[in-house]
């Protein structure tokens, strides 16, 4: 697919608490967008797995790769924008203004036979973020302007 025309993509809201499965069942933690967020992708981004950059209230940016998706494993009702930040942070930040930029896309979402399969694929889908965004191409997006504009105008 060719998403030169819709990426990189920003966006900013804040983070809201999710199913809790990011964390409690599949170890890999996820800061859930508001819906009002997802509502604003535009439709030509299609549900599926992404990499790209993403700051909390301001602060440094990160490597993420997130899921924009119905979750066909869990076969949720509403779809959802979950990035998980490729670092480990010491606690919860509910509440926060989460600043995203989408670089690139990996793979369609798919539905998987076992919460191991899942976990697998997710972590490969990890691996190949950390290797896209080590691309000068992509690593610029790092220092883009969007992430030091201030978060009180998020949705």
């Amino acid at each position: 697919m060719n998403f030169s025309r819709v990426l990189p993509y920003f966006c900013r809201g804040k983070v809201v608490h999710g199913f809790g499965r990011g964390s409690k069942e599949l170890g890999i933690p996820t800061a859930n967008l508001a819906k009002e967020v997802v509502e604003h992708i535009p439709e030509d981004i299609p549900t599926g797995i992404y990499y790209g950059w993403a700051s909390v209230d301001g602060g440094e940016v990160h490597k993420m790769v997130m899921s924009l998706r119905w979750n066909l494993f869990y076969k949720d009702k509403t779809k959802s924008m979950e990035p998980h930040i490729l670092h480990h942070f010491k606690e919860d930040f509910y509440g926060s203004t989460l600043s995203v930029c989408i670089v690139g896309y990996i793979r369609p979402e798919m539905s998987y036979n076992s919460v191991d399969e899942l976990i697998a694929a997710i972590h490969s889908d990890m691996e190949v973020a950390k290797q896209e965004l080590d691309k000068p191409e992509n690593r610029m997006y790092r220092d883009d302007n969007f992430f030091q504009e201030k978060t009180s105008s998020s949705l």
